[in-house]
């Protein structure tokens, strides 16, 4: 037996829209992961770029379990000694809505080449409207 891999030319990529309204952030980035690598689709190879382009409206309401919101805590730092920050839940979600799920979801895809350029399929938006009408995409329940 031989084991199959993608060639560019077998890869369809199509847009794909998730909504994030009152649903629990770490189920969405998951999701929103497993589409980004390709993993829904029969030709998934694990160092090729099979996946969607996928779009994730409603990014400001989305949830958090338990005390995540207070507990849950986001770290940066300037370079210099002393120089870490912090950040709760709920203060990185009043500053940036879209960063809280965009952290989710970078950070289950892989650490290489090719998760940064999955990076760029992915379109995060706060609220329900989003200029990517013109791609027709369709529509997947978390």
């Amino acid at each position: 037996m031989k084991s199959y891999c993608a060639k560019k030319s077998d890869i369809h990529k199509e847009w794909v829209l998730i909504d994030a309204k009152d649903q629990v952030l770490g189920r969405v980035a998951t999701k929103a992961a497993s589409i980004l690598r390709g993993k829904t689709k029969p030709i998934f190879t694990p160092h090729v770029d099979t996946g969607d382009n996928l779009i994730i409206i409603n990014a400001g309401q989305v949830k958090l379990t338990g005390n995540k919101w207070e507990d849950k805590q986001y770290y940066r730092h300037s370079g210099y000694p002393g120089g870490i920050k912090s950040l709760s839940a709920r203060q990185l979600m009043e500053r940036k809505p879209t960063e809280l799920l965009k952290k989710a979801i970078v950070g289950m895809l892989p650490k290489n080449r090719l998760g940064r350029s999955l990076r760029a399929n992915v379109r995060i938006y706060e609220t329900d409207n989003h200029p990517h009408v013109g791609q027709s995409p369709k529509s997947v329940s978390v």
